[in-house]
């Protein structure tokens, strides 16, 4: 039996609470596979903080993400900044040929997809972007059941991310604003459900959309709105809000045979999955669509696995490539319907477009309230 290999080597750049709260512990589970050897953050006491709780003087900690690199030399880069920040560290993890585990949005805009996947192809390193959703078993179940055609040809879907932001939350000096989130509960909070939703039903063709700056003084919307038809046929509606005092996550998906439900808030398990079954459907058929008795919740752990799996056996990892770009593909054809006006189909947005090189496209209604004062 071959010996398992040595540990891959791990450092976090950003040092706050979902670095602290998710990233650490997924690594912490995954401790027979990686270990964390430093830290970056620009603020002296955060950072030493974060070490006291990670393992103090094993874990060094660098005031930039190129003193890091230099000094270190990671396998592995977890990146937990705000956006704006995390085209220029992942690209610069990837040209020190580190892989990168990176909190979504990946990027800001397509233009900075591109440049990160330019970046892959010159390290022969991989970026992947956490979408933790669709790595429970209750969505690995639940995919392989729709895909198989199992629960017949999908036919009506919802996706729904309502939840509710106050004016405190927006008064951190990133959020809300074009260039540093990238958009508003879009790209933000809805962005983990509708991911899953283009997880279970693959590739959409045309989208329409409204978005609205109903509540908060922000630059960008604090509701939107989306029609979508996919490849298959199947329609959906697509809803993120940040204003729903009741607040859920959803995806309902009817199919021709059964309709499957996910509810939950922030995470899921198998218990947050139901199948109901079309009347013509025999009840030993519709037994056997319970979600496996191995509950894997979704979780930065589970995504962790799947991406020091794919490390192991030197293949792309989930939550990159064009997975991860069809994602931010999705968002800029959201915010291109709505600002338009019209239809937008798979694939229309490329070099030249502007909403290839920002969310909002440069439109003049979007652009911060003083300037159009």
């Amino acid at each position: 039996m071959s010996p398992h290999p040595a540990r891959l080597r791990a450092a976090v750049i950003g040092t706050g609470a979902i670095v602290a709260g998710s990233h650490l512990p997924a690594l912490r589970a995954h401790s027979d596979r990686v270990e964390l050897v430093a830290a970056v953050d620009v603020d002296p006491a955060r950072l030493e903080a974060f070490r006291a709780q990670a393992g103090g003087d094993r874990v060094a900690g660098h005031p930039s993400t190129e003193a890091m690199l230099e000094a270190e030399r990671p396998d592995l880069v977890l990146i937990g900044t705000p956006p704006s920040l995390h085209r220029d560290q992942t690209v610069a993890a990837l040209k020190a040929g580190a892989w990168v585990l990176c909190e979504k949005p990946l990027c800001l805009s397509l233009a900075e997809y591109d440049d990160i996947a330019a970046a892959e192809e010159a390290s022969g390193a991989y970026a992947s972007v956490i979408f933790q959703h669709r790595y429970g078993s209750g969505a690995a179940h639940a995919r392989e059941l729709i895909s198989s055609g199992e629960l017949g040809a999908p036919l009506v879907a919802h996706c729904q991310t309502t939840w509710h932001r106050d004016a405190a939350y927006y008064s951190v000096p990133w959020r809300g604003r074009w260039a540093t989130e990238g958009g508003g509960p879009t790209m933000g909070h809805g962005i983990h459900q509708y991911d899953l939703l283009l997880h279970l039903l693959g590739e959409w063709e045309e989208i329409r959309a409204m978005t609205a700056r109903l509540v908060h003084d922000t630059e960008s919307e604090d509701v939107s709105t989306a029609l979508v038809r996919f490849r298959s046929g199947a329609l959906a509606t697509v809803v993120n809000s940040v204003l729903s005092p009741d607040e859920v996550s959803r995806i309902r998906v009817d199919c021709a045979d059964a309709t499957v439900e996910l509810t939950h808030l922030y995470g899921h398990r198998n218990d947050d999955w139901t199948y109901t079954p079309a009347p013509h459907v025999a009840p030993e058929r519709a037994a056997a669509w319970r979600t496996p008795a191995q509950d894997v919740p979704s979780s930065h752990t589970a995504q962790l696995g799947a991406v020091l799996d794919a490390h192991e056996a030197g293949v792309r990892p989930p939550g990159s490539g064009r997975e991860a770009r069809a994602t931010l593909e999705f968002a800029a054809a959201l915010y291109k319907a709505a600002f338009t006006g019209r239809p937008v189909r798979a694939g229309e947005i490329g070099p030249g477009d502007p909403h290839y090189a920002a969310m909002h496209g440069g439109h003049p209604d979007w652009a911060p309230r003083e300037e159009r004062a």
